[in-house]
């Protein structure tokens, strides 16, 4: 019997790209020896949807689309406990994910891989009663993301958020909060929290950190204080940049912990907006999905990889 697949694409991410491919990638799923289900999605959290009513009919569910349609899909699956693997094909602006993975960039690529590929789990976040991928933060330029719109993301990519963030550089609002995890506790005014399982934010690289693997079960975590004067802002920008030390930026890893504030906080989940909340609980679920990747290529970001353990 062939194996069954949902293919579940966002023809609006990145420029529309994939349209003109997807004859050719279906063709690809189809002699990989896959029966195929294609589903456009049709307007926000309609990946979601699909995924959450559909997912366990399959033996894979792939998606194509930025990490915001990779979230849906995936907050779905888990929404049902379905243990169904993924493939990613990646077509958005940014797509952190994939670069994480390393996955293919070249979409025809990338679908052989997944046909190709064998199945590897990596850890996914829950936030409160909500999952992301691979980031939940708040604060400055998080909320860029959801906020540029789409056609503007379509024709500059990566510089539509640079340019959207830009116009926010001198109107920092900090937050009066606290942070619990069994690694850190942490007090005071805050202007930026990230909690992370990237290798890459936004575009920007080494921005999480070194060290960071995706199916260790710990999150990488960071708390940028409010600077006070220009010195302690040039110390972050210097920090930032550079990875020098400072005791205006707080850093940890930690499988969870708990930011309580005395308002609101309007979160983002993967570059969607992920609500405003007074109190979040935030959990690592270590190996909670599957993904294919290549079998042979070495993707030193995953501790599961057998191929890349035993020939390190």
């Amino acid at each position: 019997m062939r194996k069954k697949m949902l293919f579940i694409f966002n023809p609006r991410s990145g420029k529309g790209s994939i349209k003109t491919r997807l004859m050719d990638i279906l063709d690809i799923f189809v002699k990989g020896g896959y029966e195929v289900t294609v589903h456009p999605t049709q307007a926000y959290m309609d990946g979601f949807k699909i995924a959450k009513k559909k997912a366990g009919e399959y033996d894979l569910v792939v998606v194509s689309g930025g990490d915001g349609t990779l979230d849906e899909i995936v907050s779905g699956i888990l929404r049902v406990g379905c243990k169904t693997p993924i493939g990613y094909i990646p077509a958005g602006s940014t797509n952190d994910f994939a670069n994480s993975m390393h996955i293919s960039k070249n979409m025809l690529q990338a679908a052989t891989d997944i046909v190709e590929g064998i199945p590897h789990a990596f850890d996914v976040g829950k936030f409160n009663d909500d999952f992301f991928v691979y980031i939940a933060a708040f604060g400055l330029f998080t909320d860029v993301s959801y906020e540029t719109n789409q056609d503007l993301k379509n024709i500059l990519g990566h510089a539509a958020y640079i340019l959207e963030g830009t116009q926010r550089i001198f109107n920092i609002k900090s937050y009066k909060l606290k942070v619990l995890s069994e690694e850190a506790e942490l007090e005071g005014e805050f202007i930026f929290g990230m909690i992370s399982n990237s290798t890459s934010v936004g575009g920007f690289k080494k921005l999480t950190g070194p060290d960071v693997m995706l199916d260790d079960g710990v999150f990488e975590v960071m708390f940028i204080r409010m600077p006070r004067t220009l010195m302690e802002l040039n110390e972050i920008i210097a920090s930032l940049v550079s990875g020098n030390d400072t005791k205006m930026i707080e850093a940890f890893k930690t499988s969870s912990l708990t930011v309580i504030c005395e308002e609101e906080i309007p979160w983002t989940l993967d570059g969607e907006y992920g609500g405003e909340h007074m109190k979040v609980d935030i959990k690592n679920l270590k190996h909670s999905v599957e993904i294919m990747l290549p079998i042979n290529d070495k993707v030193p970001l995953i501790n599961n990889l057998t191929e890349v353990t035993e020939t390190e």
